[in-house]
């Protein structure tokens, strides 16, 4: 349910809002607008009836159901879109950035060296798979930090495991959830503790009703950075690596007020037709890029042949400029 308070209400009002909410056993999301403040009381259905007897109270103006099962991420909750603002990065905003690397960090220099060249090419985060199961979670600890206090950029790595939250938080400016944890509950709602943005990643094979509740159990823990990413799905078609869904943006982005960023490398599977891809989802407005690229990718440790070597990589930002300018996004 949604509780909309009046405007101007005073704080004392809202607070005995909150309070009452906690009483019937819902947890309480507040969105505090200019003109006035919207509860999202999250709980129980079955007993969602009761919270319609808050319309009694001073300084609550309605109490309006959310249809959707996505109650957080809905824009029955909220309207707006919703910007992740970290560092110097924004996404969701007129600004479209681009998060590029390797798929796997190999070593020291592998990582400086991509970082170096991805941020001269445009790039604003760093993108590195520490913690990927082929590659040991300590063995390069450290290095995003090396690595951002050397380019400026902003570090995404991806978390695997609940334990391991606190680790990689310690280190990276947003933590990455993977196509196959999409649905690993306990790692969402963890991430959801951790005051850092969270990149959520598509399953290969779920729903766009899945991916939304999927962002709903990091959003119902009380961190609202979410930043979806579509990444490609799991078709019959055989051609490519996944099937990317351009579909899902502009569906999402009616249903949710969450971000949205695409993976055309992932979703192809293929280095030649990332370009492509990248230019589609920009023009299906996409909030962002995720790009692999690799100095060396034959001979990368994982995903080689969808890694773009570096100076594709530079044609390719120069490319998506004019698409970026077309949709009203700067780069």
């Amino acid at each position: 349910m949604i509780i909309v308070m009046k405007a101007g209400a005073p704080d004392a009002e809202l607070q005995s809002v909150l309070r009452t909410i906690e009483e019937l056993g819902y947890t309480p999301h507040v969105i505090h607008g200019t003109q006035r403040n919207v509860i999202g009381a999250v709980g129980d259905e079955r007993g969602k009836a009761r919270l319609r007897s808050l319309e009694a109270l001073p300084g609550v103006e309605s109490v309006v159901p959310i249809l959707q099962p996505f109650k957080l991420a809905s824009r029955e909750f909220k309207p707006t879109k919703t910007v992740v603002r970290f560092r110097d990065v924004e996404i969701g905003g007129d600004r479209l950035p681009v998060i590029a690397g390797p798929c796997s960090v190999e070593s020291e220099d592998q990582i400086l060296e991509t970082a170096k060249v991805v941020k001269e090419a445009g790039a604003t985060i760093l993108r590195g798979g520490a913690f990927k199961p082929r590659t040991s979670p300590y063995a390069f600890q450290g290095l995003g930090e090396e690595a951002r206090e050397e380019t400026g950029l902003a570090i995404v790595t991806e978390v695997m495991k609940p334990e391991d939250v606190d680790l990689v938080a310690g280190t990276a400016d947003m933590l990455q959830i993977g196509a196959r944890n999409m649905q690993n509950f306990a790692l969402l709602k963890r991430v959801g503790e951790v005051k850092k943005p969270v990149l959520l990643k598509r399953g290969i094979s779920s729903t766009i009703q899945e991916f939304l509740m999927a962002a709903e159990y990091i959003l119902s823990e009380g961190n609202y950075d979410v930043v979806l990413c579509e990444r490609g799905i799991r078709t019959f078609e055989t051609a490519t690596r996944f099937t990317m869904d351009l579909n899902a943006i502009p569906v999402i982005q009616k249903l949710s007020h969450l971000p949205i960023i695409v993976d055309p490398s992932h979703g192809t599977g293929h280095w030649e037709y990332v370009a492509a891809l990248a230019k589609a989802g920009i023009a299906c407005g996409a909030d962002g890029l995720m790009i692999e690229v690799h100095m060396r990718p034959e001979i990368a440790f994982s995903d080689g042949v969808q890694s773009l070597k570096p100076e594709t990589f530079r044609q390719l930002m120069r490319d998506i400029a004019p698409f970026a300018q077309a949709a009203g996004r700067r780069m």
